[in-house]
């Protein structure tokens, strides 16, 4: 990787995540040519024995997401007694919109969840307020706890202008794939099966709408839901190397194609056929997902974390799938890869307690706890789980695209504005207000501008 940016070979193999051990062979964080960036600092894993306040920001605030980090944290200060967590829970969107404000606070936050990509952890990986990661990866023995891939992803030269190479900036706690949800009780009533094909997916919609079903339980008052619907849809027309170039920014790709424009097309005749909630720009996520456990809703496209709540409220009447291919037999694609992972400010004062921290929430002992709260843990190595629960189809769906190497990443990675672009565009495309041709030109110009101005 001496170009500093990812290899062919890497591409091929990003975010295959392996739930199996597989060899590291001898990558190591922060090992990659990273175009003269500075190495990082020397660390210290001992932590100090006065009493210290290690503040944490996550968003871990949903169902089983907050159950593991409670007891993880209660766990930690056991262990270290002269260590307080003072945890500050914020939501997704939250964290994205305070997080680069608190980091170059003269007083900022210990560990954070910094999003990958661009949009946050890139920029602040640019700004100097991410610590590299790298001295503690070698003392912790992280890259033998993950696959390299995944130590990649979270990954960038120390200007913060090369993706997926240079140094090591955070750690997940949890894998993560985009897929479909469903309540088993109405399938069986409407005398449907899973779908085999991305058609007969689209048929059970239709099915369910003449019943009287919503066919699609869907809220975008968040706008960032919207991004899921879209590739989802996306990820049927468009092939997944070229998914993957796009983000990573390799090669002469343009979203202006007409793979997207399709893709933005069917999306647009679902709305209009009525297949999502009524008025599902005004509704928020967490309320479709609450009217979902409530029996409202044949299907729900969204991703894994939401399985504790699905579990814990609907039981063994929730099932998981992957959204089916085009033509059956072929392997489905899906998006996903990681938990928001977790860092270390700059500004911290207490390095050591903050890697001993981040080392606890995702060591053996936490993949375990993860588990049992209805998570799928990122490390190698991950726990079995019961055959016939919603958890069960999840890790059969992740080791399916694992091994086929079928998973891309969230396309709002791509440049540091594209999060806003793509999330404000797709929810313009669903209620109608511009063309599919319009929505893909918007979308590229940002993608356009980025690319020219590196």
């Amino acid at each position: 990787m001496s170009s500093g940016r990812l290899s062919m070979r890497s591409l091929s193999a990003l975010l295959a995540l392996s739930l199996t051990v597989v060899a590291c062979g001898s990558v190591t964080p922060g090992s990659s040519d990273n175009g003269g960036a500075q190495q990082p600092q020397s660390s210290s894993t001992e932590l100090p024995k006065e009493d210290v306040t290690l503040t944490v920001w996550d968003q871990e605030v949903r169902g089983g997401q907050n159950a593991q980090i409670e007891q993880l944290n209660k766990e930690f200060m056991d262990e270290y007694p002269n260590v307080t967590i003072k945890r500050v829970a914020k939501s997704f969107t939250d964290i994205n919109k305070t997080l680069k404000l608190a980091a170059s606070d003269d007083n900022p936050p210990d560990v954070v969840q910094a999003n990958q990509g661009r949009v946050v952890m890139g920029q602040l990986v640019t700004g100097g307020l991410l610590r590299p990661l790298d001295d503690y990866a070698e003392t912790y023995g992280w890259a033998e706890r993950y696959s390299p891939t995944l130590l990649e992803l979270n990954s960038f030269s120390a200007d913060g202008d090369q993706f997926g190479t240079g140094n090591l900036y955070g750690l997940p706690q949890v894998g993560e794939i985009v897929g479909v949800y469903y309540n088993k009780d109405k399938l069986a009533e409407l005398d449907l099966t899973i779908p085999k094909t991305f058609d007969e997916f689209v048929d059970a919609l239709e099915t369910a709408k003449q019943a009287g079903e919503i066919p699609i339980q869907f809220g975008n008052l968040d706008k960032w839901p919207g991004i899921h619907e879209f590739q989802a849809v996306q990820n049927e027309f468009a092939p997944k190397d070229y998914l993957r170039q796009f983000v990573f920014g390799l090669g002469d790709v343009s979203f202006a194609t007409d793979q997207n424009a399709e893709a933005a097309s069917v999306l647009q005749q679902w709305v209009d056929s009525g297949y999502f909630t009524p008025g599902f720009n005004g509704v928020k996520y967490d309320d479709a997902s609450a009217a979902f456990t409530k029996d409202e809703g044949v299907f729900l496209i969204t991703g894994t974390w939401q399985a504790p709540l699905f579990g814990e409220e609907m039981g063994k009447n929730v099932g998981f799938f992957l959204m089916p291919p085009a033509q059956s037999g072929d392997d489905p694609v899906a998006l996903g890869g990681e938990g928001l992972p977790f860092a270390i400010t700059t500004g911290s004062d207490q390095p050591a307690a903050a890697a001993a921290y981040i080392d606890f929430i995702t060591n053996e002992h936490a993949a375990e706890v993860i588990t049992q709260t209805g998570g799928l843990p990122a490390p190698k190595g991950a726990p079995s789980v019961p055959s016939g629960t919603v958890l069960g189809d999840i890790f059969s769906a992740w080791e399916q695209l694992n091994a086929t190497d079928s998973i891309v990443p969230y396309i709002d990675y791509a440049t540091p504005t594209f999060y806003d672009t793509i999330t404000a565009s797709v929810q313009e495309l669903m209620a109608g207000r511009v063309s599919p041709a319009s929505f893909v030109d918007t979308v590229n110009q940002d993608y356009a501008d980025f690319m020219e101005s590196r």
